[in-house]
């Protein structure tokens, strides 16, 4: 069943190139409803999705109070700058468990419909016109292993040129 928030668990577990297990979005192809409509058969990008504690605090100070889990995330993280991450960083937990990063989680209207004037917060257009996707990072899962929270995160960088994240 698709939902849009989630509850928050004593920990998940990865599952290599599916996502969280237990999770509507977890598969090998597509999962979110109006990407299955336009290809059943396209990989999943966005099996996992991550986003940094520090934008709940940002939100809260706007008028925004948003609890982990509300926006749909499956993991939370602290002091990491997610959205500054380029493609393919990998992220490694304690279990060994290894996300691959795919790109920007596309603020979508499941956010509106969650809090009035919250996507103006997560979507911001910048002064050159373009958008600022503010709403997380989503990845694919490479290794499996348990995410509990309080877990450290280790970062590792791909070979240069970086990549900035774009929208999947």
């Amino acid at each position: 069943m698709h939902g849009f928030s989630k509850a928050l668990q004593p920990q998940i577990e990865l599952v290599a190139g599916l996502g969280v297990a237990g999770d509507a979005h977890a598969g090998a192809t597509v999962k979110h409803r109006s990407r299955v409509r336009v290809d059943p058969t396209a990989p999943n990008w966005r099996q996992v999705h991550l986003l940094a504690a520090e934008l709940l605090d940002e939100l809260a100070a706007a008028g925004h109070p948003v609890a982990p889990g509300d926006l749909g995330e499956n993991i939370l993280t602290h002091g990491l700058d997610l959205i500054a991450l380029p493609v393919d960083a990998r992220l490694v937990f304690p279990s060994g468990a290894t996300l691959r990063i795919t790109g920007l989680r596309n603020p979508c209207q499941q956010i509106e419909d969650f809090q009035a004037g919250l996507l103006g917060q997560v979507l911001v257009r910048r002064p050159d016109g373009s958008l600022n996707r503010r709403a997380g990072i989503m990845a694919v899962v490479e290794t499996a292993g348990a995410v509990a929270p309080d877990d450290t995160v280790r970062v590792v960088l791909p070979d240069p040129p970086h990549r900035p994240l774009e929208r999947v």
